[in-house]
């Protein structure tokens, strides 16, 4: 009985990028454009005392298909972002980006996020899933880690959160512009 005790929670984070980056530009947001959002500190934040076993970033990859300047920048500038976030102990989970009918939608993380969940439960990796994504297609797997009896903490915005989510959710996080305020990466410009 004592062992369990001393037992600290296994915590794994779930980050839905495409998800979270769509939030922070919402106008009830408002994140500025060009300032770097701390995922680091986010993430220690969400976690507290408990113990975090992983931390993965789910986002579509940018390629260069057409060969322009724009496209160029966007792909070094993810790719240095990637670079960042893995230094800072996350893994980065690749889904694609692909043009569909005139618009470019991001396709496979959301299969991914919940692959990685259901796997996570069936292999006991985590006692508590911190899920920061309102995807409603994740809910199947939601509902198959409650069957498992693992916890679920989902975080998303207060200006839109998914009830669907939260439905299934032991603990809810929704995040208010001046929730966010605290993870702006502090830069020189930005004091």
């Amino acid at each position: 009985m004592e062992n369990q005790k001393n037992k600290k929670e296994k915590v794994a984070v779930y980050i839905d990028g495409s998800n979270f980056f769509n939030y922070l530009k919402d106008k009830e947001i408002n994140f500025p454009k060009g300032v770097k959002f701390n995922f680091k500190s986010f993430v220690d934040y969400l976690v507290e005392s408990r113990k975090c076993i992983s931390k993965r970033y789910y986002a579509g990859v940018f390629r260069n298909i057409d060969g322009t300047k724009k496209s160029e920048k966007l792909v070094k500038g993810q790719q240095k972002f990637f670079t960042n976030i893995k230094n800072d102990g996350f893994t980065v989970k690749r889904g694609k980006i692909m043009p569909i009918k005139g618009v470019y939608k991001e396709k496979g993380t959301d299969v991914k996020i919940a692959v990685d969940l259901v796997v996570g439960a069936v292999d006991n990796y985590y006692d508590t899933a911190i899920l920061v994504s309102s995807d409603t297609d994740l809910i199947p797997a939601i509902r198959y880690i409650k069957y498992k009896q693992k916890k679920l903490e989902y975080v998303g915005f207060a200006h839109a959160p998914s009830l669907g989510i939260q439905k299934y959710a032991d603990f809810s996080i929704l995040l208010l512009a001046k929730d966010i305020e605290k993870f702006k990466e502090k830069t020189l410009f930005n004091k």
